[in-house]
């Protein structure tokens, strides 16, 4: 198929943007990677009047440590957060996963910040986003307001972003001392979406797990130190939370199964490393 028509903007700076959101609120659509919006529009699954572009916005096409956060805008592809030269020590769970986000030609284009407005629930950086309790910056005419990750994300591919506004920056949490992280997905072939993934944060009194691919959003839990027993225990809480469902994919048992599995395994190897 191809797109219904549509009006195109490719605007040169945020304040434009913004103007632009404002004068055509719902009827407008941000392009930025195009990697997922493309082929929304290609199907139909969106039908904007108006796309603006803002891939050549300089002034949202940065990186920075800013306030104990990685702050990332709007404009910045996945490869250039990639190539950061010191991200592994920045934030060591958003190095972990990135080779596992599609493939190196999509990371080119696609932007960190679309992938979090797309809110695929089996992408990999909202799971990151969720797992470190990051912030959205959302801005429009009125002003900007910041959203907790775990509250701009509502459901399947919905999140809190309300019509007029744009995903301004994202901000992870920088690596804090003693913490230890660990990420592992299961998908059909490398690339794909995960039907699983899980990413974990072990700090010293702590473990938070959060897991992708599950239910409609990346969910986390958090639990006191756990051993043994004690912990496939919460794991297996934890999988049968996640309200799995059955799909041409896998099953929900085998998605609970994973869950349970590569959660401890994720879990006893952050803690054996943090001895």
């Amino acid at each position: 198929m191809k797109p219904a028509a549509f009006d195109y903007v490719r605007a040169d700076s945020a304040d434009e943007v913004v103007s632009l959101l404002q004068q055509h609120g719902a009827d407008a659509r941000i392009l930025a990677g195009g990697q997922s919006l493309m082929a929304m529009l290609n199907f139909r699954l969106a039908q904007p009047k108006l796309l603006i572009d803002i891939s050549r916005c300089a002034d949202l096409n940065y990186s920075r440590v800013e306030n104990g956060a990685l702050e990332i805008g709007a404009a910045a592809t996945q490869a250039s957060v990639e190539w950061r030269p010191k991200l592994a020590a920045e934030v060591p769970l958003m190095a972990k996963v990135f080779p596992s986000i599609s493939h190196f030609q999509v990371r080119n284009r696609g932007t960190v910040c679309g992938s979090i407005a797309h809110a695929d629930p089996s992408a990999e950086l909202p799971l990151c986003l969720v797992a470190l309790q990051g912030e959205v910056i959302l801005r429009s005419g009125t002003g900007r307001r910041k959203l907790a990750a775990e509250d701009f994300f509502q459901g399947m591919l919905t999140t809190a972003l309300a019509p007029g506004e744009m995903v301004e920056s994202v901000r992870f949490p920088l690596g804090q001392p003693g913490a230890r992280y660990g990420f592992e997905e299961i998908s059909m072939r490398h690339g794909d979406f995960a039907l699983v993934a899980l990413a974990v944060v072990v700090s010293n009194d702590s473990i938070a797990l959060t897991v992708g691919g599950v239910s409609d959003r990346p969910r986390r839990k958090s639990w006191g130190m756990l051993s043994g027993a004690d912990l496939d225990a919460a794991l297996n809480d934890f999988a049968w939370e996640l309200e799995a469902e059955s799909d041409t994919h896998a099953s929900a048992e085998y998605r609970r199964h994973l869950v349970r599995q590569l959660g401890r395994k994720l879990i006893t190897g952050a803690m054996h490393e943090a001895l």
